[in-house]
C-alpha cells in the first residue's frame, strides 16, 4: 500500500504555510517534487487549493513536525495509512443537537466547492443530508448560505476518509466516461457531416 498522505498537494500547502520544515522534508512526505513545494511557497503552484491539516486528519503529530523542524535530515513519517485512519462514521441520529446541525450544510459547501464532480446524491450520502439541500447549496440559494463555513466532513466525523475517497474515485470515473462518450458523439457527428457534404 502507498504511504502517501491523503490529499498530498493540499497537505503540502498546509505544511508550507504552518511549519518550518524544509522543502525536501515536505516533498518526501507528500511524495511531490521539491521544486513543486518551492512553487507552492512562491505562490506559483496549487493556487486555489485549500490547505489540508494532516494533524487534525490523524496523519501527523505535532511532536513529529517539531522534531523534524529541528533536524532537517529527519524524514517525516505518516502516523497511519489513509485507509486506516480511524474516524468513526456517524450513524444518522433521530435527533441532531443544535450545536451540530450546522455541520452538514458546512460539509456540503466544502464538498461542492472543492470536489464539484461529486453528484448531489453522493454528497447527500456522505454527510447524511438530502439531495434537495445539496442542490440548494450548490446553486447558492440555500436559506442560510451567507452564514455557511466550508468544513471538511472527515474532520467533522460525518464520514470516514475511506468512504470519501471511494466516492471521489467513483465520481472521477464517471467524469472520464462522460468525456469519452462526448468525444465519441462529436466524432460521429463530424463523420455524419462529412458524409452529407460529400453526398451534396
Amino acid at each position: 500500500m502507498s504511504e502517501t498522505p491523503f490529499m498530498p498537494k493540499a497537505t503540502a500547502v498546509w505544511l508550507v504555510e504552518n511549519t518550518t520544515l524544509t522543502f525536501k522534508q515536505i516533498a518526501n512526505f507528500c511524495k511531490l517534487h521539491e521544486l513543486e513545494i518551492k512553487g507552492i511557497a512562491d505562490g506559483d503552484v496549487a493556487k486555489g487549493i485549500k490547505a489540508y491539516n494532516p494533524i487534525l486528519a490523524g496523519q501527523l503529530t505535532r511532536e513529529e513536525i517539531d522534531t523534524c523542524s529541528k533536524d532537517p535530515n529527519k524524514i517525516l513519517s505518516l502516523v497511519k495509512r489513509t485507509e486506516e485512519v480511524e474516524i468513526k462514521e456517524r450513524k444518522k441520529p433521530k435527533y441532531t443537537p443544535l450545536s451540530k446541525r450546522q455541520d452538514r450544510p458546512d460539509a456540503i459547501l466544502w464538498l461542492v466547492k472543492n470536489f464539484p464532480e461529486l453528484t448531489d446524491g453522493q454528497v447527500s450520502i456522505l454527510v447524511g443530508s438530502t439531495k434537495g439541500t445539496v442542490s440548494l447549496i450548490r446553486k447558492r440559494s440555500y436559506w442560510n448560505f451567507s452564514n455557511l463555513k466550508a468544513k471538511d466532513p472527515v474532520i467533522l466525523s460525518l464520514c470516514t476518509q475511506e468512504v470519501f475517497e471511494k466516492a471521489l474515485a467513483k465520481a472521477k470515473r464517471r467524469v472520464e466516461r462522460e468525456k469519452k462518450a462526448k468525444l465519441r458523439e462529436e466524432k460521429l457527428l463530424k463523420k455524419k457531416e462529412g458524409v452529407i457534404s460529400n453526398a451534396e
